[in-house]
This record gives structure tokens, sequence and C-alpha cells, in this order.
């Protein structure tokens, strides 16, 4: 494995310190939107600015890239991401903040169209899925340190702002001082919505379900956190726990999916993340903070799987030549429902209180299990040979490296 990660050592060293700012901003912005009293339907449209940012990111950055370079890109998006987290400090208010982080997501979008093109260069066929295993898992794990960064300094202060701007500056060092060849140009795809959904429409809802709910999570739960104790230790926790729980289950849940048809792993870890959600929503007034955590990290380690699945299933009916349109179009899903879940959530959140957060995501799951079960019943399921192997499919997750600007059909 250590020989297979050699070659982008530098790349993923960059990551892990571009996504621990990151993790730090995610947590800290609710934290302190809800210290100067922004409502909760203000957070979650600033959440959900975020993604529509990210998404704006996939469809234009790589015309950007072709324009200058990846590594001319990499150090402009740098700096403007670590600019966002120093102006959100000292411009406070929600307007602002929604164009920041808008900002901040259309950065982050082009900053990893860069590192993992990079990576998909260096990668082979024999160690592609052991390259973007490693890189998922340094997400998920440096992503947790960062939000335990929260409770270094008073969020009320600028100093964490400042943290998280040092960080995204930092993480450019490793990434253009790198001595690997620089990656091919970014390939553009027209993307073709309802062939997306005759191929797999359990993947294609499945992504979108995940954005939906996993969205609204990474928006508003500091801000659930917050409503149920002051003391910033339960806004991390809650966050590192569920980023902790989906890590550890990512692997077994995809390589059992492996074995049997992936629709009844969506389906069972739809079942459990619902009835996680549930249990956080009914008995959270009555639980302690420990307890807290550790229902919202059974519910991480059934929620954070569901995309990788997801988008597993879709490869297993897809033609190679089909992958990059998939994955492309499984984002655009996934970046549609991180959009609009934060904004509804944060709607209902408004209604029947910041536990509504986890009665959205339990309703999401629900209904995602419903139309599996529905799809089960009336098709055969696939055999086992035709799954693409899930360290494989892995690579396609989350990656904008290899995502579209032409257009949709």
């Amino acid at each position: 494995m250590l020989k297979a990660l050699a070659p982008v050592a530098s790349l993923l060293v960059g990551v892990a310190i571009l996504l621990t700012g990151q993790g730090l901003q995610g947590t800290l912005l609710p934290v302190r939107a809800t210290l100067e009293q922004f409502s909760v339907f203000g957070v979650g449209f600033i959440g959900g600015t975020y993604f529509l940012g990210f998404t704006l990111g996939c469809l234009f950055g790589a015309r950007m890239i072709r324009s200058v370079g990846h590594v001319r890109v990499f150090a402009a998006m740098t700096a403007a991401a670590s600019a966002a987290p120093l102006l959100h400090g000292l411009w406070i208010n929600i307007w602002s903040w929604a164009l920041l982080r808008s900002v901040s997501g259309f950065c982050f979008a082009v900053l990893y169209m860069v590192i993992e093109s990079w990576i998909n260069e260096k990668a082979s066929n024999e160690n592609r899925g052991t390259i973007f295993s490693a890189y998922a898992l340094i997400n998920m794990t440096v992503l947790a340190v960062g939000q335990q960064m929260l409770l270094l300094e008073d969020p009320r202060t600028l100093t964490l702002f400042a943290v998280a701007s040092v960080l995204v500056s930092l993480a450019a060092v490793p990434v253009v001082l790198s001595t690997s060849e620089h990656p091919r140009l970014v390939k553009s795809v027209s993307l073709n919505i309802a062939y997306l959904y005759r191929t797999s429409p359990a993947g294609m809802l499945g992504a979108l379900a995940t954005g939906l709910a996993n969205g609204s999570f990474w928006a508003l739960a500091p801000v659930f956190a917050a409503s149920y104790s002051d003391d910033l230790a339960l806004a991390a926790g809650v966050m590192t726990a569920s980023v902790l729980g989906g890590a550890i289950s990512q692997w077994p849940l995809g390589h059992f999916s492996d074995r049997i048809d992936r629709r009844y792993v969506m389906a069972s870890i739809s079942f459990g993340s619902a009835a996680m959600a549930i249990a956080i929503w009914i008995f959270v007034d009555r639980l302690v903070p420990l307890h807290i955590a550790m229902l919202c990290a059974a519910w991480g380690a059934m929620a954070f799987p569901l995309n990788s699945i997801s988008v597993a299933h879709a490869n297993d009916k897809a033609r190679p030549n089909e992958y990059v349109m998939l994955s492309g179009g499984l984002l655009l899903m996934y970046g549609m429902g991180a959009v609009a879940g934060p904004i509804i959530s944060a709607t209902l959140m408004g209604s029947v209180g910041a536990a509504g957060l986890f009665l959205f995501t339990a309703l999401i799951h629900t209904v995602l299990l419903l139309y599996i079960l529905n799809r089960v019943l009336r098709e055969a399921p696939p055999s086992a040979d035709d799954h693409v192997p899930f360290d494989d499919a892995l690579a396609g997750v989350t990656t904008t490296s290899q995502v579209y600007e032409e257009g949709m059909k």
C-alpha cells in the first residue's frame, strides 16, 4: 500500500491540510451564526449556498484549468478559499456569509478537481482502488480533526477564522512544490439525466437522497447541538462522532455490498439511518451529550456510506465508457439535493425544534427505502459477477476531476 501511495504522497498531505481547515470552518460557521442569533432558516440558507457554489465549480472548473493550467488554478483557488474565512470573521451578516460560502464551495470544487485529476493521473488500474480508499479515509478523518479544533478558542473571536485561513493557505505548499508530472487536461462530459435514471434509478435517487440528508447535516448539525448545550464540545462531538462513524463503516458495508444485491444494502442502511434519526428526534431531550454523540455516530455509520454504495450500484449497470458520465450525473444529483436540503430542513426545524433536522433525514431515508423495496420486488437481482469492485467504484464517489462542462441533455 505504501508503494502505491508514494507517487501521490505530497498531494495527500496537501489534501489533509486543506480539509482540516475545511472541517474547522464547516463547524465554526454554524456555531458562530447561532451565537450571532441568525435564524435557523438563515443558517440553512447559508449552508445551501456552499453546495450551490460547489456545483458551479464542478461545471466551470475544467474550463479554468484548460485556460491557465492546474498549478495556477490551484494557487488562485487556494488564495480565494483562504480569504473567505477571514472575511467571514470581519463581515458578519447573513447575505455576506451566503456569498462567501458560495465562493468557498466554488473554490473547493475546483481544488478537488485539480487534486483528483492529479491522483487519477498517477494511479494505475491495479492501485486505483487503494489510492482512492486512502483518499476517502483522509477526507473523513482530517475533517474530524478540524471539527475538534473548534475547542481551541472562543468562536466569538477572529482566531479560529484565522486558523482556518492559515490551514487552507498551507495546503498549497506540498501541491505546488510537488515534482509529480502535471495531469492531462480535464475531460468534459455531456450529461444525460434521463439516461442516468434509466440505467440506475436507485443509484440516482440514492445520490439525491444523500445530498438532501447529508447536506442538511453538514449545514445544521452544529445548530442542532448548540440548541441543547452551550458547551462547544457537544457541537464538535456530534460532528466528529458522525464523521468517524461513517469512516469506520464505509469499507465493511461497501465490501459486503460486493457480495449481494447492493440494493439490499442500500435499503438496510436507509432503514438504519431512519431508525437512528427517529431515535434522536424522540429522545434527544432525555439524553446526556455522550449518548447524543453515540446516536449521531450510529446515524453517520449508516448515512455517509449510502452515496458510495449508490455510485457503486450505478457503475454495476453501466458500460466502462459510461463511468465518467454517470459519476458526473450522480455528483450533480448530490449537489442539487445538498442545495435544497439545508433550506427545507431549516424550515422544518423552525416549526418542530432543532431535532427536526433528524426528522427530515428520517423522512428522506424512509422514502428512499420504500422506493428501493419497490424496485427490488419488481426486478430480478443482478448477478454478483456483474459487480464493479467497491474499491474501484469508490474512485468516482466524490471526485470532481472528471466532471462536466458541456451541459445536460
